[in-house]
């Protein structure tokens, strides 16, 4: 391609960004104001937590991994080595806690896409641990690392998510020895924005911090805000398995972001009812919290939950329920009980297909997270059939929503100037405002931007194909794609992490590894 031809192209995406859904939606941090929805009393609150001491002190977490196991014992929890089971006294416990932080920053490659993480800050992070891709007109396939890059391409480009993701998709077209290097590798170079990469093991986070340390020029374990940050889940009922403590154990000791998150479904890993789920939640949240601090005091962490029930008729996970909102809500209020961020989850729902079903449930998931002050949305876009599933389709209908949160927030302003008294007075009985000077000034800008929903009248959309939402949203994600380009990278740190990736695939080619 000579230099006129790739100028030329240039200019023809910038054309195209300025005519982007997403070009009148601003980057940012999103704060939320408004009073946090609680669903139960103070009074209830410390119900569940004197029964989540009961757990820890009376039936224990089993920690399957003998360095957990000795560190524990050091501290003075009592260990059971043939069983693994750990119990322990709540002042060791809520002493350990106490030490991490309540807020704290999270850096990004790019400075102006760093994040504040607690608070009333919220932020919203793509879909995660999903196995299948899909789009109108391929279906349902196995992802692919094609399909990965392009989920970052759509996370970059999108101003209200904030961070790279953890796990998009399972790209099956890379060996499972090395397919960590090739998530981060596109983490790195494709986006700008705070990078997650899942902390499972210790090869998996230990090669990831390596590649942090490339990024940022410098051992990344010594800084005092953190550049990664991943996903840990409880293997539920009580019990963290190997897999994760060494994720824990390696991203804990550099001073990286843990997100820890019991994956709890009432009837199923807990009793059936939702009170007991959150208790055992709690428990299971506060054993993996107190850990981090007790491998480094002031770790950064965050509270997750991610509990919900089990469909009684057909046995499988159900989302999008009254009884995962009323879960989510509570865990954003032991959160605040600790002191500590929240994480919840957004556009959780069974649906197989990007229907009224996805929608609903959807928003009975990103609603409460939203009313209940979380801090950290995992899973804000892109979900189907209980999180086996992304879709194309799906993440820019999420993404729409997201933006509708995100100018919801930023709350409206009462003064003398939007009251515009004067302009009502001007406009006789029966008139109308539409060449008012008010509403020439701010009719471009006053409403917010919407860029997938439909609002032309009946014959204008049969004129223009009948689409309906899922077939907008797909023209959409295409033309994005079409438009995306990549941020700016230094050549010489983008070359060493190839070679870094390139070793590393060598070393690890054909090792049996967590995924």
């Amino acid at each position: 391609m000579t230099l006129t031809a790739s100028a030329d192209r240039r200019a023809a995406r910038r054309a195209r960004r300025a005519q982007s859904p997403f070009a009148q939606i601003p980057f940012g941090r999103i704060q939320n104001h408004f009073a946090p929805f609680e669903v139960i009393t103070p009074e209830q609150v410390e119900q569940l937590h004197e029964a989540s001491m009961h757990i820890l002190e009376n039936i224990g977490i089993v920690f399957m991994d003998a360095e957990a196991l000795s560190l524990w014992e050091q501290a003075g929890a009592q260990v059971d080595h043939a069983s693994q089971n750990v119990r322990f006294d709540r002042g060791l416990i809520l002493d350990l806690v106490a030490k991490a932080p309540a807020q704290f920053t999270w850096r990004a490659r790019n400075p102006a896409r760093e994040m504040t993480v607690g608070g009333d800050f919220l932020m919203f992070a793509p879909n995660g641990g999903v196995i299948f891709a899909q789009d109108l007109e391929g279906g349902r396939r196995p992802g692919t690392l094609e399909d990965y890059y392009n989920f970052l391409r759509l996370a970059q480009l999108c101003p209200v998510l904030h961070t790279t993701g953890d796990q998009l998709v399972v790209p099956h077209d890379v060996p499972v020895s090395f397919r960590h290097l090739h998530r981060s590798f596109g983490a790195w170079t494709l986006c700008d924005k705070v990078a997650m990469e899942a902390p499972h093991g210790r090869i998996i986070p230990a090669d990831a911090i390596e590649m942090a340390n490339i990024v940022f020029g410098a051992d990344v374990a010594t800084f005092d805000e953190p550049v990664l940050g991943g996903i840990i889940n409880s293997s539920s009922p009580l019990r963290y398995d190997d897999r994760m403590l060494g994720g824990m154990i390696t991203y804990g000791r550099a001073g990286q972001v843990l997100i820890i998150t019991p994956f709890v479904l009432a009837g199923a890993m807990s009793p059936i009812t939702i009170a007991s789920a959150v208790a055992q939640q709690n428990a299971e949240a506060l054993a993996g919290i107190a850990f981090v601090q007790l491998l480094r005091p002031g770790a950064p962490v965050i509270y997750g939950g991610f509990t919900s029930n089990i469909d009684m008729k057909s046995g499988a996970p159900a989302f999008g329920t009254p009884e995962g909102a009323w879960a989510m809500a509570i865990g954003a209020q032991l959160a605040r009980r600790y002191n500590l961020p929240y994480r919840g989850s957004g556009s959780l729902n069974t649906s197989k297909a990007p229907d009224a079903q996805a929608a609903y449930e959807t928003m009975w998931t990103t609603w409460p997270a939203v009313l209940a002050h979380t801090n950290f949305v995992m899973h804000a876009v892109g979900w189907l059939d209980g999180g086996l599933t992304v879709s194309y389709e799906k993440i820019i209908i999420d993404m729409e929503n997201l933006a509708m949160f995100q100018t919801f927030l930023g709350g409206l302003a009462i003064n003398e100037e939007t009251l515009a008294l004067d302009m009502i007075a001007a406009v006789p009985p029966g008139g109308h405002h539409f060449g008012t000077p008010h509403t020439q000034a701010r009719y471009a800008t006053e409403f917010h931007p919407t860029f997938l929903a439909d609002r032309q009248n009946f014959e204008l959309w049969q004129e223009n194909g009948s689409l309906d939402t899922a077939q907008r949203a797909n023209r959409i994600w295409k033309q994005l794609l079409e438009e995306y380009e990549a941020p700016p990278i230094d050549p010489a740190v983008e070359q060493a992490l190839r070679e870094f990736v390139e070793r590393r695939e060598r070393e690890l080619a054909g090792v049996e590894l967590y995924t």
